[in-house]
C-alpha cells in the first residue's frame, strides 16, 4: 500500500495536497508521448503519477515513467511547477486534492514501450499538430506552455 492510501485510511475523502511529477518525451522526429488513461476515462496525458514518502521529484518522474511506459530517460530538465486553486481534484470515488504538479522535459529514451494495463490502454509519440482533443486539464496546460516554449527555442 502506498503513502497515498495510507493517508486516505485516516481522513478519507477530506482535501489533501499531493505533490506528483510528469515527464514530456520527444522522440528523435520531434513527436511527443501521451498515454491514452484509463482514468479519466479514455483521457489522453503525460506519464507521472505522485510521490512516495522519501522520493524526489525527479526520481517520481523516472518511476512512474518506468512503470507505466517500461520507458527509461537520462537528463530530465524542469518545465515548471504547477499549483494552486486551479490544480484541485474531485476523483471518481470521492476523494479531493490540490496537486502541485512537478513537470519535466526530456529529448531521447531508452527501451521499448510496455504500458501498465492496470492504468493506460495505450501509448503514442504523436507530432504536436495532431494531439487528440480530449487531454487532461492540467496536462493541456502542461503541454500548451512546453510546446510555446520549445517553438520559441528552435
Amino acid at each position: 500500500m502506498g503513502y497515498v492510501e495510507e493517508l486516505r485510511k485516516i481522513v478519507g475523502h477530506r482535501p489533501l495536497i499531493l505533490v506528483g511529477a510528469v515527464v514530456i518525451i520527444i522522440d528523435g522526429e520531434g513527436r511527443l508521448l501521451l498515454q491514452q488513461r484509463k482514468y479519466p476515462k479514455e483521457s489522453w496525458g503525460l506519464p507521472g503519477g505522485l510521490m512516495e514518502l522519501g522520493e524526489s521529484t525527479e526520481e517520481v518522474a523516472r518511476r512512474e515513467l518506468f512503470e507505466e511506459t517500461g520507458l527509461e530517460v537520462n537528463e530530465l530538465e524542469l518545465i515548471n511547477v504547477y499549483s494552486g486553486k486551479d490544480n484541485f481534484v474531485i476523483a471518481e470515488n470521492g476523494d479531493e486534492f490540490y496537486v502541485v504538479t512537478i513537470a519535466y522535459f526530456a529529448e531521447g529514451y531508452k527501451g521499448e514501450i510496455k504500458i501498465d494495463q492496470s492504468e493506460i490502454n495505450k501509448c503514442e509519440f504523436l507530432y504536436p499538430n495532431e494531439l487528440p482533443e480530449k487531454i487532461v486539464k492540467s496536462h493541456q496546460v502542461i503541454l500548451d506552455e512546453f510546446l510555446e516554449k520549445y517553438d520559441k527555442e528552435k
